[in-house]
């Protein structure tokens, strides 16, 4: 039996570092480390932490880095733990550092369109603030209403607009990062063209906590376009034809701000979930929108999609009928997720590869036998395969393995990604070497050494 001879107890470490969180909380309680460890709705690695803590301040987040490089102590970030990848669960022994009380809007310039936010502030609630100034937040992802700045920022979270208005990271201006070393970096600024030195802003955005702790970010807002949105619902005979369809509309002109498809088998998830029929109409479904649309934009619209013999087509300016469009997108994940395992994938291709991808994952599904609801940004090529399996089956089958390997192959192959928005985080950092090759995995890995050296953040998330 081996002995340990450690230099300190678990008292010593809880108490320094309650002596450095001079603002916000640490908590230390079985309850709140049992629900903040991990998500019980995702697989994979996942621990214990010996604390939680709700920081309020930069001091706080400093505090808790002393912490963890006296101690040796890796320390997990969160912010609203909405991770769909196990980006945020702790590992044993770990410093859960949350940012969600740090959530105050410092400052939101309507003259030269920016904000300048803490990163616990929520996404909507940004969004909201900005359009009483005659603004918009843009980047929107599916977790909008519940989802942090910070987190959106560490993952560079996409969204349903993101064909036209970008991802997060085409609206982020500056950061304010504290290193694992304690220091503070103020990178990038409050000006849309910024050239000096290396872009450290943009490399922090997505490194999903690996890099630094996020404590504010300066983001881009844009004014709300000019005359009436038109919201779409169409209908074709299956998601190629309906993939070639998005292609066209995306280099028509019109300039499209969402594009989004969902495959026959989510028309039919939806149809048991919500009561309604849309499965009887054909074999997928097309939902999009133009901000300020022209006459000329409207022809342009209703010519394609009648190339592309879409059925039940139903465009509107009307706002009414516009929510009850998007409360068909938004009922996906529910009527996907209930009564069954899920996993949510996130891959994205070319858009000229799309509906070749889209007809794999059909073909392999039907191969081995598994049932997979396929949806997504068509108009940015990003799609959502989620593969299912019964609720009573404990460990994921083989054949969900096999299906999500070949989905990650066939999307490399076409020149793709296997991460368009959700983030690596454990569920995909083998992957790394595969889609990057084995010299910008090495080059990843001395990035890391150079900002993090001792390992402390977020271990095993993004590289492997």
């Amino acid at each position: 039996m081996a002995i340990e001879f450690s230099a300190y107890d678990q008292t010593d470490i809880l108490a320094y570092l309650k002596d450095n969180v001079t603002n916000g909380e640490v908590l230390t309680d079985h309850d709140t480390m049992e629900k903040q460890s991990y998500s019980a709705n995702l697989p994979g690695q996942h621990g214990l932490a010996i604390a939680f803590v709700e920081a309020k301040s930069v001091e706080d987040v400093q505090g808790v880095m002393a912490t963890a490089r006296k101690f040796h102590l890796p320390v997990v970030t969160q912010n609203r733990f909405t991770s769909t990848v196990v980006g945020a669960d702790a590992v044993d022994g770990a410093i859960i550092l949350s940012t969600a009380k740090m959530n105050q809007i410092l400052e939101l310039n309507q003259t030269d369109a920016y904000a300048v936010v803490q990163p616990g502030v929520i996404n909507a609630k940004l969004d909201e603030a900005a359009r009483k100034q005659g603004l918009f937040y843009a980047p929107d992802p599916a977790s909008k209403p519940l989802s942090g700045i910070g987190g959106n920022i560490a993952t560079n979270a996409g969204g349903l607009s993101g064909v036209r208005y970008g991802s997060t990271r085409d609206n982020v201006l500056g950061l304010k990062v504290v290193l694992a070393d304690g220091r503070v970096l103020k990178l990038g600024g409050k000006t849309t063209k910024q050239a000096f030195g290396y872009d450290l802003t943009q490399l922090f955005v997505g490194s999903e906590g690996t890099l630094g702790v996020i404590v504010e970010a300066t983001v881009k807002l844009m004014p709300l376009p000019l005359g009436d949105s038109l919201m779409g619902l169409a209908f074709f005979k299956d998601m190629p034809t309906l993939a070639e369809a998005t292609t066209e509309l995306r280099m028509s002109g019109v300039y499209p701000a969402m594009l989004e498809a969902m495959d026959a088998n989510t028309l039919k998830a939806i149809d048991a979930y919500k009561g309604t029929d849309y499965s009887s109409k054909s074999g997928a479904a097309l939902i999009l929108r133009v901000d300020s649309i022209t006459p000329e934009g409207e022809r342009i619209i209703k010519q394609i999609l009648t190339k592309y013999q879409a059925s039940d087509v139903q465009l509107t300016t009307d706002k009414k009928e516009q929510e009850a469009i998007i409360a068909v997108r938004q009922a996906m994940l529910p009527a996907i997720f209930t009564g069954r395992n899920a996993v949510m994938e996130d891959m994205a291709v070319p858009t000229s590869k799309m509906a070749e991808l889209v007809a794999y994952i059909q073909k392999i599904g039907e191969e081995n036998k598994v049932e997979i609801f396929t949806a997504g940004h068509a108009g940015d090529g990003n799609l959502h395969p989620t593969v299912t399996w019964p609720k009573d089956v404990t460990d994921t089958p083989e054949a969900v393995k096999l299906v999500l390997r070949q989905m990650f192959k066939k999307a490399l192959d076409l020149g793709g990604t296997i991460s368009g928005e959700h983030a690596v985080g454990m569920l995909k950092n083998q992957w790394n070497n595969v889609e990057l090759g084995p010299d910008v995995d090495y080059v990843q890995h001395q990035i890391k050494a150079l900002f993090d050296p001792m390992n402390l953040l977020n271990p095993k998330r993004k590289i492997n």
